[in-house]
């Protein structure tokens, strides 16, 4: 299907908005396919949790619970619970893509990754003027710029095994990912109060067995945000 001026030009936007995470998402993908090929996996299963997941966070979880030999239904549960926001991601983009046909949405439910939600959200909000067919184009121009690196970077880093030394210090992308997709995302207090008790729980529940307290501190941090905004939004309406 060919695109409109408009539309094209939105893609090339798109795919701007999204070249900055290369910088992360490269070495984040080698670090999972070198830490996959030491837990274990064969090259196929590595690329099977790449391609078929596309979860960085939940992939080195399910790693590491399977490295710590967690119950399967713990490795799910978690697993399950470290993508819930995508779950709030797709809640999100219904506005911009609910008249989009099916197959279109499909395609962007498996494209919708912490980038290209955070990038399109940003631009939607900055440019409400935009058409739905835009939106999609520009979203679809963030995703095509990172979902292949990833599974090029992930294959690489299989590849490669255990021959990149330590010395590389290839996680620190995990936690950089998260800070610059959260932090500028903090603009409200409800916002705020969830991620300050995501940290406070995260830290004073460490001691968990098969990190169960990621789960707890999320959950518990999603129930503070949403009791904030219902203070806030009553205090608002009584003054």
């Amino acid at each position: 299907m060919s695109l409109s001026k408009p539309q094209r030009s939105a893609f090339v936007d798109g795919l701007r908005a999204g070249a900055p995470h290369l910088l992360v998402i490269a070495p984040f993908g080698i670090l999972f396919g070198v830490v996959a090929t030491e837990t274990g996996l064969p090259l196929a299963q590595v690329m099977g949790f790449t391609v078929f997941i596309v979860a960085g966070a939940a992939q080195f979880t399910a790693l590491q619970l399977l490295n710590d030999g967690a119950p399967l239904l713990i490795i799910i549960a978690t697993a399950l619970a470290v993508n819930l926001r995508m779950a709030m991601y797709s809640a999100g983009l219904v506005p911009h893509f609910g008249s989009l046909p099916l197959r279109t949405r499909a395609v962007a439910a498996y494209l919708c990754i912490d980038q290209s939600f955070a990038a399109s959200a940003y631009q939607y909000e900055q440019h409400p003027e935009m058409t739905v067919r835009e939106k999609a184009a520009f979203f679809f121009g963030v995703a095509l710029c990172l979902v292949p690196v990833w599974y090029g970077s992930t294959l690489a880093g299989a590849l490669a095994g255990q021959g990149i030394p330590d010395s590389f210090a290839l996680d620190f992308a995990l936690p950089i990912t998260f800070i610059a997709l959260i932090a500028p995302a903090l603009r409200t207090r409800p916002h705020v109060a969830a991620a300050v008790s995501a940290i406070v729980l995260s830290l004073l529940l460490r001691g968990l067995p098969y990190n169960t307290g990621l789960l707890v501190a999320g959950i518990a941090a999603m129930m503070v945000g949403a009791e904030t905004e219902r203070r806030l939004a009553r205090a608002e309406k009584a003054s």
